[in-house]
């Protein structure tokens, strides 16, 4: 019989825990393999770790992770698929915007030969509009300028094999983008779609800013196309110049007046120095991943965990 390891990263979620806990081991009764939950507590500043640790008291299937402060979900998720030790590993959140009623479909479309069977949201309803445009907008980008396919709507729930949780973790890169880490190992991948569900209790962690920033990073992580757009801007504006100077020598020649026209050079001065920082900034975001990784720091320090882990 296969054994079924859930990594599920935690982070503020005191109110979800319980209930999310109910609804998942209801959903595991029914699952004919053996199952073990696995916490991955990354920082959280309210009761979610004393809630854990009641949970593994009564429940020796429930194992857990604690982090010395918050580093973030990627960081969660690899400590999370480094203490799995199933022969399936799933990955699913705390909040239940992941039905755990997918788990039983998930596990059969594992055993009809897939390696990975991933949940795909369709709608984005109860989503701010501003929000659900601009991630439509970023997938559409990404996979435009990127060579690793990441699926519109992907989630991180899904199941995979033992081999390719071991292949994720034979990445060791410091910036994570776990979306764009699962495509680019590749394997093959059963999509499930299903339409969005509401937390049922606590509040989203991810404002507007931070997926801001979490898609900057993805981009970063996984196409070099924005350095070609910042080296393209950079000639397509030298060029212009020497247009510039050729029709500027040729109106002094004709017309002797080369003092009129300077607001709309100071114009042209601020257009190009704004191309200049903008080129400047993606040449910046490349840099400061790459003096991250020369780091070589540890992508989380854990504080506390389960007596046998």
């Amino acid at each position: 019989m296969k054994t079924l390891s859930i990594v599920v990263p935690v982070y503020n979620e005191e109110e979800s825990l319980p209930l999310f806990y109910k609804t998942v081991s209801e959903v595991l009764a029914g699952i004919p393999a053996q199952s073990g939950l696995i916490f991955v507590d990354d920082g959280s500043s309210d009761g979610s770790l004393d809630t854990i640790r009641a949970l593994a008291e009564k429940d020796s299937r429930v194992k857990y992770v604690s982090f010395s402060r918050n580093f973030g979900k990627e960081a969660a998720l690899l400590a999370g698929l480094r203490a799995a030790e199933g022969d399936l590993v799933a990955v699913m959140d705390a909040d239940l915007q992941d039905p755990p009623d997918m788990l039983p479909e998930m596990l059969s479309a594992i055993e009809e030969g897939y390696d990975i069977a991933a949940a795909r949201r369709i709608t984005r309803d109860g989503e701010p509009p501003i929000r659900s445009f601009f991630a439509r907008l970023f997938y559409k980008g990404i996979n435009k300028i990127s060579k690793t396919e990441i699926a519109d709507g992907a989630r991180d729930f899904r199941i995979m094999t033992k081999q390719v949780r071991d292949a994720v973790l034979s990445l060791t890169e410091y910036n994570r983008f776990s979306k764009g880490i699962m495509g680019w190992v590749g394997f093959r991948t059963k999509w499930i779609p299903y339409k969005n569900t509401k937390r049922l209790a606590g509040e989203t962690k991810w404002s507007f800013w931070k997926l801001l920033m979490y898609s900057i990073d993805g981009t970063a992580a996984f196409s070099e196309v924005p350095l070609h757009i910042a080296g393209a801007a950079g000639i397509l504006f030298f060029l212009i110049s020497l247009l510039m100077i050729l029709v500027i020598i040729v109106k002094t020649l004709i017309w002797k007046d080369p003092v009129q026209g300077w607001p709309s050079l100071v114009c042209i001065i601020f257009f190009v120095s704004g191309i200049q920082l903008f080129c400047a900034g993606i040449l910046g975001e490349y840099l400061a991943k790459t003096y991250m990784e020369t780091k070589k720091r540890p992508p989380y320090i854990i504080k506390e965990s389960s007596p046998d882990k």
